[in-house]
């Protein structure tokens, strides 16, 4: 009779890949951490810290067959430590009121807004009759004009007129939270500015103004050189700059799923220290004198590493790009000290470094996509070079093939391997999959890496000479390549589809499967199968709000057979955006109204009114503007007889002790004030609004299940509750 191994005997035979599982505890411990919904405590801290030294006694000193698992207990534990230390250790101020005025502070990124206009990021900030200890260590401006003739440079200290307020929550609960992605910036305000920008002060001398100086030059020298949409690609690539890009060339590019070429990434990171490390391995075997006495391999990742940390200076520095450099570092370290280059070891090894410096980046695109590309790619080629060998493999062995068939074959399947494990996180991320995307990948990833490239890296040598004219016109070339097939790719039907976003347990349970499918040894690893065909089904069967209230209350979504219904045509753009996108749901705002039973009525001196009947709530009323100033105790007590449900972009003018039966129950656990009127209605104002964030009322088995971003994210450090 078979005898099932015991844990002890299990883990002995997941030895070699135990060391997989370092990073993922790590950020099992940090997703934990963000999964709260209260701020850890001093009681909890004290309690942290127990347990993690017992789990590092019974992992050090404690029984064999358990140390295993303390260990992982203890990272976990520690992956949590690590963001809670980070997100106090970047604690600073943020606005907690409205701003208008002069801004002053220090350059420190100019870019551009999803609507294309510029943007500068600004430090060591001064705000007109505000204390130093209220004002935001960083703060981020639109701006609608700049001025042709201003030429600005990080480093050079400004001053503008504008508007700033504190960065604002998800746009619907466990939607993207801005305020989180602010407080690890250190953005403590946002805003806009409409008038001039004023230079105050030149740049100091340091190297690293001197750094983003040669950057903004060798940007200017492109696009002057290279104009159109091809220059600004190749401008985006170099300096990590992505202003020359038009529009449309951006969006037939995100279309065909090629918009992560633009981003510095581990890509363009491994392609150009894997060129430069071939090259000169090659230049040094031309002189046999000197490859028989020097280590090669080991000269070619130094240089490697070098023009890597010079190409992360040129980039700027950004998260996606120090993640990258990061990642290949690691790797041409392992060649230095006599490892296997590429290796899940030494990818772990780069997710133990990023997570512990960088906690927060693992709830980033960004970060997850570079890994799963990264994992999935060392998997696949590490499972090809023990795959036992068949009679296909021994004919495309033959060295004759293998010279023609290995350069072109590698970036065919590091394309399509890359393309289909970033394919599940983009959807969830940015709820769009490309159908053509893996397509417009096989036929561009391999002229980044066969031209475009190896043509930079010329053309980086060959510009203090004043030669770099060929090269650029290679790149050139390239990239003209790659914008056509965006282009073409991106005119077909069928082209993009929209996703709806998955429920927040979707990604956490793909990345566990996956993993656990590459990291364990034996018939246990088929378990992961079964972990994602769960995590799929979930995402199917997620169902989306029925009702969706921006937090500001001035846009509510009721979704209907044709699809979300938006109350008014115009207004809360970017919420609009957010709830569409996330429906998987392609129309355009404007577009939308008509789907459902929304009217406008006159009231007082042309304020209007819209309402709506929706399946097991009633009727809704959506009140904005004048009428919300005009409205008093009686009137809102009249409109209640009417509808179930009112909501209104201002405060209710009847205080929350306002009494009244009420056919819509709302649940918010102390997180939100709701006011019943006589009549049996439910009012829900900015009051109420800013204690709850956004609400999703949901249809469900059981009735109706009210949700708030309070309720979803709780109190923590960056929720700015008042």
């Amino acid at each position: 009779m078979a005898r099932f191994p015991d844990l002890s005997e299990w883990l002995e035979t997941q030895h070699g890949r135990l060391f997989g599982w370092v990073p993922v505890c790590l950020a099992l411990g940090v997703g934990g951490y963000f999964s709260l919904r209260f701020e850890p405590g001093v009681g909890a801290a004290w309690a942290v810290a127990l347990l993690l030294g017992l789990a590092l006694f019974g992992g050090f000193l404690g029984p064999r067959r358990l140390r295993p698992l303390m260990i992982g207990l203890a990272l976990i534990l520690l992956g949590g430590v690590l963001a809670a230390a980070r997100a106090h250790w970047l604690a600073a101020p943020v606005l907690d009121f409205r701003y208008y005025g002069p801004v002053e502070g220090r350059l420190v990124l100019i870019d551009r807004s999803s609507s294309d206009q510029p943007r500068l990021t600004l430090r060591d900030v001064v705000l007109e009759r505000v204390s130093p200890l209220r004002t935001p260590a960083r703060v981020r401006l639109t701006i609608t004009e700049m001025p042709a003739h201003l030429t600005l440079a990080p480093g050079q200290r400004v001053m503008l007129t504008a508007f700033l307020s504190a960065p604002q929550g998800p746009v619907e609960p466990g939607g993207f939270d801005f305020q989180r992605m602010a407080w690890f910036a250190q953005l403590g305000g946002v805003g806009f500015s409409r008038s001039p920008v004023m230079l105050l002060e030149h740049a100091p001398r340091s190297p690293s103004v001197a750094l983003a100086g040669l950057r903004q030059r060798i940007s200017d020298a492109l696009r002057a050189g290279l104009p159109g949409d091809v220059g600004g690609f190749i401008t985006a690539i170099t300096t990590n700059d992505k202003s020359g890009i038009s529009r449309e060339g951006l969006q037939n590019l995100r279309a065909a799923n090629l918009a992560h070429l633009l981003a510095i990434s581990g890509l363009h990171m491994a392609l150009l220290t894997g060129f430069v490390f071939a090259a000169l391995r090659g230049v040094i075997a031309l002189c046999p004198y000197v490859a028989l006495r020097v280590s090669s391999k080991k000269i070619a990742a130094c240089v490697a590493l070098g023009v890597a940390a010079l190409y992360l200076g040129l980039s700027g520095g950004a998260v996606a790009t120090t993640r990258s450099f990061v990642m290949v570092a690691i790797l041409l370290i392992g060649v230095l000290v006599n490892r296997r280059a590429l290796s899940l070891r030494s990818v772990a090894w780069a997710g133990v470094v990023l997570l512990v410096l960088r906690p927060e980046s693992l709830t980033q695109a960004g970060f997850q996509m570079s890994f799963a590309a990264t994992i999935a790619l060392v998997w696949v080629f590490e499972t090809l070079r023990h795959a036992p060998a068949g009679p296909l493999v021994g004919w495309a062995a033959r060295p004759q093939l293998m010279r023609v068939l290995r350069p072109v074959g590698g970036l065919l399947l590091s394309s399509f391997v890359a393309g289909l494990a970033t394919a599940p996180i983009g959807a969830a991320h940015f709820n769009q999959v490309s159908g053509y995307g893996l397509l417009a990948n096989l036929l561009c990833v391999p002229v980044m890496g066969t031209v475009i490239m190896p043509a930079a890296v010329v053309a980086a040598v060959l510009a203090p000479f004043g030669w770099a004219g060929p090269a650029l016109w290679v790149m050139a070339q390239g990239a003209s390549w790659i914008l056509g097939v965006g282009a073409m790719v991106a005119s077909w039907q069928g082209a993009v589809y929209a996703v709806p976003a998955p429920p927040a347990a979707v990604l956490p349970l793909l990345a566990l499967s996956c993993l656990w499918g590459m990291l364990i040894v034996g018939p246990a690893r088929w378990g992961g199968g079964v972990g994602l065909a769960l995590a799929f089904a979930l995402w199917a069967a997620h169902p989306r709000p029925s009702v969706l209230i921006s937090p500001s209350g001035g846009l509510v979504g009721v979704m209907t057979p044709e699809g979300r219904s938006l109350s008014r045509q115009r207004g809360d753009g970017f919420a609009a955006r957010s709830w569409l996108e996330n429906d998987g749901d392609g129309a355009k705002q404007a577009e939308t109204q008509a789907r459902a039973n929304w009217w406008v009525e006159p009231v007082g001196q042309g304020v209007s009114l819209r309402l709506s009947d929706v399946a097991g709530i009633g009727q809704i009323l959506h009140l904005t503007g004048r009428v919300v100033r005009d409205l008093d105790g009686p009137g809102l007590a009249q409109l209640c007889k009417d509808v179930q449900l009112i909501v209104m972009n201002g405060p209710s003018p009847i205080s929350p002790s306002f009494g009244g039966g009420a056919d819509l129950q709302i649940d918010l656990e102390r997180a939100m004030t709701t006011v019943r009127g006589t009549a049996g209605c439910t009012v829900i104002d900015t009051r109420t609004l800013a204690m709850s964030g956004a609400i999703a009322i949901t249809q469900a088995t059981q009735g109706l299940r009210v949700q708030t971003d309070y309720q979803t994210r709780g109190d923590r450090l960056w929720s700015g509750r008042p």
